[in-house]
C-alpha cells in the first residue's frame, strides 16, 4: 500500500486553501495608468483593450473605482504631444504639465493611495530614448541630473515611489542624493533594475507613442539572453539606495525574479508588460483560452517565481474576482 498519497491534500476545495503555498491579493498588485492633456478623453488603447489613455478629469472616477475594489497602488505614464517634446526632456518637470497635475490631482482628492512614478526621458524626449542622444549614442552621465531633476519634481507633486526605467547607470544613487537633498527622504525608489531590451513592450509604445525616433535601446535595456548580469544591476542598486528591485518583463523572466529574490533581502517587484497581457486578451477574444482561468494562473506564477509585487493590467479584473471569491 502506498503510504504517501499527495492528492489526499487536493481533494476539496477547503483542503486545497488550507495548503496554498502561494497566495496573491490586490494589495501586491501595481495598476498602470496612460494619461493624456485635455478634457473628457477616455481613448482606448487599440493593441491592449480595455485599457485607456485617460485625462485628469476622467482619470479620477476611475481611480476611485479602483480604490472600491481594493486596489491602492498605481503607477502612472503620460502620453506627451509631439510639439511639447525636445532633446532635453525639458517638459518633464513643467509643473503644469498633466503628468505632475495628475499626481497633484490624485493625492488631494485620494491622499491614501500609493503613487508610484515613472522616471526616464522617453516620455518627453524628441528622440525617443530614455537618456540624452548625442551623435546616435545614448549618453549616460549627462542624462542623470536631468532624471534627478524629474524625480524631485515627481516627489514635490505628490508621488509616494519614483520609478526610474531609464536603465542609466549609476541613476539609483544619483535620485537618491537628489531626494535626500530635497529633504524627500520618505520618497522610496522602485528601481527597474532588470529591464530587458524585449520585444513585449509594443502595445505600451502604442499608448505612449515613445518609441525611439531611430535605433533601439540595446545599449542600455538588457540582453534578454542574460541572467547573471541582472544580480549585478540588482547589487548595484540596492547598495545605491533602491528600496524595490524590479524584473521587466516577467513572464519571460521568471528565472530572473527568481534569482533576484534568492540572492537579495529588498521586495522584488515585476511587470507583467502590455505584450504579455494582450496576447492573453487577443486568445481569450478569439476562444482559444478561458480569460477568468488563465489570467489568476498567469500572475499567481509570477508571484510564485518571487515578485512580491505585481504591476498588471489585469489588476482590476483580478480584484474583481478577489472580492466576489471566484479565484479558487
Amino acid at each position: 500500500m502506498m503510504q504517501r498519497r499527495p492528492r489526499r491534500n487536493r481533494r476539496s476545495a477547503a483542503i486545497r486553501g488550507m495548503v496554498r503555498e502561494t497566495r496573491l491579493t490586490p494589495d501586491q498588485l501595481i495598476y498602470p495608468l496612460f494619461l493624456v492633456d485635455g478634457m473628457d478623453i477616455q481613448l482606448e488603447v487599440s493593441s491592449l483593450p480595455g485599457n485607456y489613455r485617460w485625462s485628469i478629469d476622467r482619470l479620477l472616477p476611475e481611480v476611485e473605482q479602483c480604490l472600491e475594489l481594493g486596489i491602492r497602488n498605481l503607477v502612472l505614464f503620460p502620453a506627451i504631444d509631439e510639439a511639447l517634446k525636445d532633446r532635453m526632456a525639458s517638459h518633464s518637470t513643467d509643473p503644469n504639465n498633466v503628468y505632475l497635475r495628475a499626481i497633484r490631482s490624485i493625492k488631494e482628492r485620494f491622499p491614501e493611495v500609493t503613487i508610484i512614478t515613472d522616471v526616464a526621458m522617453d516620455p518627453y524626449s524628441s528622440d525617443g530614448h530614455d537618456g540624452m542622444v548625442e551623435d546616435g549614442k545614448i549618453l549616460n552621465d549627462p542624462t542623470l541630473p536631468i532624471l534627478g531633476e524629474m524625480a524631485v519634481a515627481q516627489a514635490q507633486a505628490g508621488a509616494d515611489i519614483i520609478g526610474p526605467s531609464d536603465m542609466m547607470d549609476g541613476r539609483v544613487g544619483y535620485i537618491r542624493d537628489a531626494l535626500d537633498e530635497a529633504g524627500m527622504t520618505d520618497v522610496g525608489i522602485m528601481s527597474y533594475t532588470a529591464k530587458y531590451a524585449s520585444a513585449f513592450y509594443g502595445p505600451f509604445r502604442d499608448a505612449l507613442d515613445s518609441a525611439p525616433k531611430a535605433g533601439d535601446k540595446k545599449t542600455y535595456q538588457m540582453d534578454p539572453a542574460n541572467r547573471r548580469e541582472a544580480l549585478i544591476e540588482a547589487e548595484l542598486d540596492a547598495d545605491e539606495g533602491a528600496d524595490f528591485l524590479m524584473v521587466k518583463p516577467a513572464l519571460c523572466y521568471l528565472d530572473v525574479i527568481s534569482e533576484i529574490k534568492r540572492h537579495l533581502d529588498l521586495p522584488v517587484a515585476a511587470y507583467n508588460v502590455s505584450g504579455e497581457c494582450a496576447m492573453l486578451l487577443a486568445a481569450s477574444r478569439n476562444g482559444w483560452l478561458d480569460y477568468d482561468k488563465a489570467m489568476p494562473e498567469m500572475l499567481m506564477s509570477i508571484h510564485r517565481a518571487g515578485a512580491d509585487v505585481i504591476l498588471t493590467y489585469f489588476a482590476k479584473d483580478f480584484a474583481r474576482m478577489y472580492r466576489e471569491g471566484k479565484l479558487d
